[in-house]
């Protein structure tokens, strides 16, 4: 379900919000928040924005990053820009992928890592280990301190063994990834601990662009940055460290297997999306997309189905699906690309047929916006409108189409396509030519700030 066009903090896997929407209102109810900070990747900036705003959220920063760098110079970004509004700002900072079900528990545990972080302590959240996970680092306590405790080590992932004593010990918590400290606190830290990636930020910060909403740090000095974990850069070397322990029903749905165990079942401990039906199967989690799926006979399976690809799985061994993405990269496959159906920031497009030298799309463009003045240099297409109003311009031609209308563009022609009623453009394009790629398009000029012609 997740692609690297449509990654995981998108995806409605828990409710009828996405992991990254419930990430943010999950803290509604908390006294003293400012606009959220965003740090994401440029190709995902119009999808984050999209799913911010359909929750109330159209005023936030959002930070692009040109490449990842991990979570430290992440981090160390979101604190300048923090600092820019607020001297002494004081950061939570939460990964927009978790699962948190117990929301009571978790608003208390952010405000006893706040007292702390306001004493000069960089907090983290130790989640209390419900069982020996192998998947997980671990954080050993050491002194209570005022709604935590003193961090006396950072451990690695380790072995069965090692994990069964860790939680014997009662001294050990799973390392959640989420902090609050102070940003200059931070900063500090950083500058001591890993003075490279401190500089490099700092400068790729002072030497940003803004366009609207989103924030890009220099993408040349960025790149440069070294490629490091808070963990490794700062907290596991940083000092005071405090952790505040956390029993709030997490889980950072690493696998569908944490996503089964976190979400509702019915008798039979069975979970379901979509249209499914069971049959004398127990303990095992569908997902259905697009069609009626049945499971029959079967214990402790996964099945997920969408557009394009199916996933049948022993609910113990989903966590290999990597290798299975391993396999598409190394075939030159593109399902872990793309949906078949992709988001654009003016809508998007459905990929129905394609042969040799043919591709069927269905296109929605969302009121008010319009495609890229743009050209192909190896098809041409034919639009034809299902529903709505639409502004056509083919060369020096501007005209509108209605609903059964067509327009012919010819290989070479510059055009561009707008909807100019107050409901979604829906058309059926049919391209022709000798390549079909989606990289088969200059841009001269676009709403959206991405490439335009040389």
């Amino acid at each position: 379900m997740s692609r690297q066009g449509y990654p995981k903090q998108l995806l409605k896997l828990l409710n009828d919000q996405s992991l990254l929407q419930n990430t943010v209102l999950r803290l509604d109810g908390l006294a003293q928040l400012a606009a959220p900070i965003l740090v994401c990747n440029d190709a995902h900036r119009y999808l984050v924005q999209a799913q911010m705003a359909e929750i109330g959220y159209g005023d936030l920063q959002m930070i692009l990053e040109p490449v990842g760098r991990n979570t430290a110079p992440a981090i160390a970004l979101s604190a300048l820009a923090a600092q820019t509004s607020n001297a002494e700002a004081m950061l939570l900072v939460l990964p927009s992928d978790h699962a948190i079900t117990d929301i009571d528990a978790f608003h208390s545990g952010i405000r006893a890592a706040t007292k702390l972080a306001a004493g000069g302590q960089l907090v983290t959240f130790g989640i209390e280990a419900a069982g020996p996970e192998t998947g997980y680092g671990y954080i050993e306590r050491g002194e209570a301190r005022d709604g935590g405790f003193d961090v006396t080590r950072f451990v690695e992932k380790p072995d069965l063994e090692r994990a069964q004593a860790y939680v014997r010990s009662g001294q050990y918590y799973w390392n959640s990834g989420m902090f609050v400290f102070q940003a200059d606190h931070f900063l500090t830290a950083l500058s001591t601990h890993a003075p490279e990636i401190a500089r490099c930020i700092e400068a790729a910060w002072q030497a940003r662009s803004i366009d609207q909403a989103f924030i890009r740090p220099d993408a040349k000095i960025f790149g440069d940055c070294p490629n490091d974990s808070v963990d490794y850069a700062v907290m596991e070397v940083a000092s005071p460290v405090a952790v505040v322990p956390l029993s709030a029903g997490w889980s950072d749905i690493g696998s569908w297997q944490s996503l089964w165990a976190v979400s509702d079942k019915d008798a039979d401990c069975n979970v379901s999306k979509g249209d499914v039906l069971f049959e004398h199967t127990a303990n095992s989690l569908v997902f259905a997309e697009n069609r009626l799926v049945t499971v029959v006979g079967l214990d402790q399976v996964v099945v997920v189905e969408t557009a394009d690809a199916v996933l049948v799985a022993a609910v113990s061994q989903s966590q290999r699906v990597k290798a299975v993405v391993d396999q598409l990269q190394a075939s030159g496959r593109e399902e872990h690309l793309l949906h078949r159906r992709v988001d654009r920031p003016w809508g998007w497009y459905e990929t129905v047929d394609e042969g040799p030298r043919h591709k069927t799309k269905r296109i929605g463009v969302m009121p008010g916006q319009r495609l890229s003045l743009q050209q192909h240099a190896h098809r041409a297409e034919h639009w034809v409108v299902v529903s709505g109003r639409a502004r056509v311009t083919c060369d020096d031609q501007v005209f509108e189409l209605v609903e059964n209308q067509s327009s012919y563009i010819p290989l070479g022609a510059i055009h561009r396509l707008e909807n100019l009623g107050d409901a979604v453009l829906e058309i059926i394009e049919v391209q022709s030519g000798n390549y079909l790629g989606e990289d088969d398009i200059i841009r001269f000029d676009d709403a959206y700030g991405r490439v335009k012609a040389p």
